[in-house]
């Protein structure tokens, strides 16, 4: 993945979430007669700009991209002209500014709206949740989930994918909660099992929930059999060809590609030696696996896939589509789910439940971009909502320089009947930027501590 790749990704990312945004408050702002004398993607100085509509405003395209902002006419920041003094902003009502400055979060939820609701009508294919083998001494094998069963269901809900199971395992570990599993084996036999994610420690949350349970994807047994084999990798140095069969490694028999891929890991940079059926006859060779490092661990690696076969693709696979009207209310539901969700892991992190390492910044969120570009369109579109709501619930929250800080604001002064004093919200202001700059650093350190290790 090429870091030109990554910042791209990234660019296109903001530009699309800020844009959208700014949008919200721009449009209402046009709605309630309020003259817009800027709209500004990014911070700082302009790399280039131009002029349109009646109030001639001015778009522009700033150097730094972290953001962006719509100016309007104020008294506050610049005299007014007597002839617009009606369209400036601080002469609108409590409830017109209160509806200009919530423009903006919204239209970020919109926004994943429209984009679930179109991925839900095109129609994606989803792995069912068929659950491969867990891992010993996790919270599944405790629970007595066996590989090949389905999960149809979680405390009495109907489950069609893995992604449904996925983000219900993920809400649950958050409330530290157990869950029902309704799952069936291949011969249709029903059964209830449950997996208690109370026993979950709290810093797990940081990593991929799924793994730390002990809930795997059932992938079906592929024979050793291999496929592509890398250009100029320890696979092909080592002589193996596309359509061999490994039936030995080490001295021990080989039967599924996985007991391959564990004899290659365990050995990073010595030697493998490897008995192959080529041709209707045994050929031994030594390959010589390359060391890496994965999330900490070094492990061997050889550059070579295996032979894929043709699979029973509707049972490992369904494709989820719906109608317009339910596609849009079934996007509705996923985004305030994800929402409310977002603001309880922020309530627990306040509260220590949850650990603050959770925490992301903008180099994971540009590694994040990088990845699902790279996985196509639909995903990255996903992660385009996601980050959407993201940034919808983060402008909510009642924090000063944030919307949620003009919101409170607001609310107090429609409640007390005058504006909230000028000395308050310049105290405000420095609060809320300290507070913003302690989020920043903990991302920051966040990001750093994930690339570093892996």
């Amino acid at each position: 993945m090429s870091i030109l790749h990554t910042i791209v990704s990234f660019a296109v990312a903001l530009g699309v979430l800020i844009v959208v945004h700014e949008f919200g408050h721009y449009l209402v702002a046009r709605l309630c007669n309020v003259k817009v004398l800027r709209f500004s993607v990014g911070f700082g100085p302009g790399l280039f700009s131009w002029r349109s509509g009646r109030d001639r405003t001015e778009w522009t395209v700033a150097t730094v991209p972290l953001g962006g902002y719509v100016k309007m006419l104020d008294e506050r920041e610049a005299p007014v002209e007597a002839v617009d003094l009606p369209r400036a902003f601080n002469r609108q009502s409590v409830g017109r500014r209160f509806l200009i400055v919530l423009a903006g979060p919204v239209f970020n939820f919109l926004f994943a709206v429209a984009v679930y609701s179109g991925l839900y009508m095109h129609g994606l294919p989803e792995a069912r949740p068929i659950v491969g083998r867990p891992p010993a001494g996790t919270l599944a094998q405790a629970a007595g989930l066996r590989a090949g069963e389905t999960v149809r269901a979680i405390d009495g809900h109907p489950v069609r994918t893995w992604q449904e199971l996925r983000w219900r395992v993920v809400e649950a570990a958050v409330q530290r909660e157990a869950l029902h599993l309704e799952v069936s084996d291949r011969s249709g036999r029903l059964d209830t099992v449950v997996l208690d994610l109370s026993r979950l420690p709290k810093d797990e949350a940081e990593s991929d929930i799924l793994e730390r349970v002990g809930l795997r994807l059932f992938e079906p047994p592929l024979a050793p059999i291999m496929g592509e084999i890398v250009s100029g990798s320890p696979a092909q140095r080592a002589g193996l060809r596309p359509g061999d069969r490994v039936v030995a490694a080490a001295g021990r028999p080989v039967h599924t590609w996985q007991e391959l891929v564990e004899a290659v890991r365990e050995r990073p940079g010595r030697p493998l030696a490897l008995i192959v059926e080529r041709d209707g006859h045994r050929v031994s060779l030594e390959v010589h696996p390359e060391p890496i490092t994965l999330k900490g661990e070094r492990i061997g690696h050889i550059g070579a896939a295996p032979r894929l076969p043709a699979l029973n693709v509707d049972r490992i696979f369904v494709r989820v589509q719906y109608a317009p009207a339910i596609a849009i209310a079934k996007a509705v539901g996923k985004t305030y789910d994800i929402a409310w969700f977002s603001l309880k892991v922020l309530g627990k992190m306040l509260i220590g439940e949850v650990s603050w390492k959770n925490l992301s910044g903008p180099v994971t969120i540009a590694d994040f971009a990088s990845q699902s570009a790279q996985l196509g369109l639909i995903a990255y579109l996903s992660f385009l909502a996601l980050i959407s709501i993201s940034l919808g619930v983060l402008n909510l929250l009642p924090i000063p320089l944030l919307d949620g800080g003009h919101l409170m604001y607001y609310t107090i002064e429609k409640i007390k009947g005058s504006p909230v004093p000028e000395r308050v919200m310049e105290l405000g202001q420095r609060v809320g930027l300290a507070l913003l700059l302690i989020l920043m650093a903990f991302a920051f350190y966040n990001d750093i501590n994930r690339l570093f290790s892996g």
